[in-house]
């Protein structure tokens, strides 16, 4: 299914359900005011009052294990918010929920709970989550009521072919696992090992495009083990990667196991490269920093590049929030902000429909880069490869389908 411009279909559709004022979604209530002709003296819509202001509801994990993320996400739009109403953008962004983040707690029913929360609050466009597993039903939901949804790190490629009303800021999972192929293939390593969890979409989602892409990059898989995502104990399957004889270990996890993953790996004696995906981001990596030697992993940016937009997002919120909290969660959403004030422009309006308009096939330039949404609403951009020394996070070079670019 790809995505596409609104079709005539689509939009007369959105048009009528708004005009007539009724409707399942709480969205469609909202907007009814926005579209009635101004003969009727109709009121401004609640999504956007003067038409100038971008009602935006976020939900995030904001508790638990990845709680690193919600923080890092609630700074980065309360810094964006900040930046884009003291500025000239010639539009202002609200935040609902009193201006915060409401947590998903890294679950998918939970995630449904702060989605219809925010959507009483009629905002014109909802961003979130950061985990696929959390936003595909969001997804789901989100198109039934036409509600744009802009997720952040939900790399599943399955989240924006839930409907047309469906965006991302991230690249996706198989695009992911085939850079990291392409990493390995630019490094000379030919044997390859996959550790994955079974039970997380993420995770199967880049074991798959890594798997997929190894042959054609002359890369021979030798061993695929299995995991779940509370596992602690990983010697048996590092174990097995050392005797299948891999020199390259791909471990597309979330950073609370892969200090462990690591660790099993090389106390069974693995000295090979070990590679992750942007789960990684944010990974602790104290009283293993040796083991983190010849370990990598993609991300969405790097706080080492030096590309303008990244400088004045790296050096604003350190002064603000310090270092503990700057990760590529943080980058992806202060960008999805600013991707909604683009649409805003693009599309003419800050009504959903408007700043779906607006958002369906947009050049946009942020912390992420430059990049173009493409036909499923996904963007096309390049990755970060960060690498470590001495358990410190060190940008190594940014990959794009024709290779290394410095």
């Amino acid at each position: 299914m790809k995505k596409r411009l609104l079709s005539a279909a689509f939009t007369a559709a959105m048009a009528a359900a708004l005009l007539a004022g009724c409707g399942s979604s709480a969205q469609q209530s909202a907007a009814g005011g926005s579209t009635a002709p101004a003969s009727q003296g109709a009121a401004p819509s609640a999504q956007g009052g003067d038409g100038k202001t971008i009602k935006i509801g976020v939900f995030g994990p904001v508790t638990g294990g990845s709680a690193v993320y919600g923080e890092g996400a609630q700074n980065a739009i309360t810094m964006a918010v900040e930046e884009i109403n003291s500025g000239d953008s010639g539009y202002k962004v609200e935040i609902v929920n009193n201006g915060k983040i409401v947590d998903d707690g890294g679950d998918g029913k939970q995630a449904i709970n702060a989605y219809n929360s925010l959507m009483k609050e009629d905002p014109g466009a909802i961003v979130g989550s950061f985990f696929s597993s959390v936003t595909l039903p969001v997804a789901e939901q989100a198109s039934k009521d036409n509600m744009l949804l802009l997720a952040t790190g939900a790399t599943n490629k399955d989240v924006t072919l839930k409907g047309d009303s469906i965006f991302r800021a991230c690249f996706i999972d198989p695009y992911q696992g085939k850079m990291a192929s392409q990493f390995a293939k630019e490094k000379g390593w030919t044997k390859a090992a996959v550790i994955y969890a079974k039970d997380d979409d993420y995770s199967n989602g880049l074991k798959d495009a890594f798997i997929e892409n190894a042959k054609a990059d002359g890369i021979e898989v030798v061993y695929v083990g299995e995991c779940t995502t509370k596992d602690t104990d990983f010697s048996s399957q590092t174990s097995q990667a050392v005797s299948k004889g891999a020199d390259f270990l791909f471990y597309p996890a979330f950073l609370d196991t892969v200090p462990l993953l690591v660790g099993a790996a090389r106390d069974a004696g693995f000295d090979g490269a070990i590679m992750g995906g942007d789960g990684w981001d944010g990974t602790d990596t104290a009283g293993f920093e040796a083991n983190f030697e010849n370990c990598y992993f993609t991300n969405h940016y790097s706080s080492e590049d030096t590309a303008p937009a990244v400088v004045n997002f790296v050096t604003k919120y350190t002064e603000k929030y310090g270092k503990d909290t700057l990760n590529a969660c943080a980058a992806l959403y202060y960008d999805s902000i600013y991707m909604l004030v683009d649409a805003a422009k693009n599309g003419g309006g800050t009504d959903t429909a408007s700043l779906i308009k607006g958002m369906t096939g947009m050049t946009f330039t942020g912390v992420g880069g430059t990049f173009t949404m493409d036909a499923n609403g996904d963007p096309e951009k390049s990755v970060a490869i960060s690498t470590f020394e001495d358990g410190e996070v060190k940008w190594l070079m940014t990959l794009s389908p024709e290779g290394t670019k410095k």
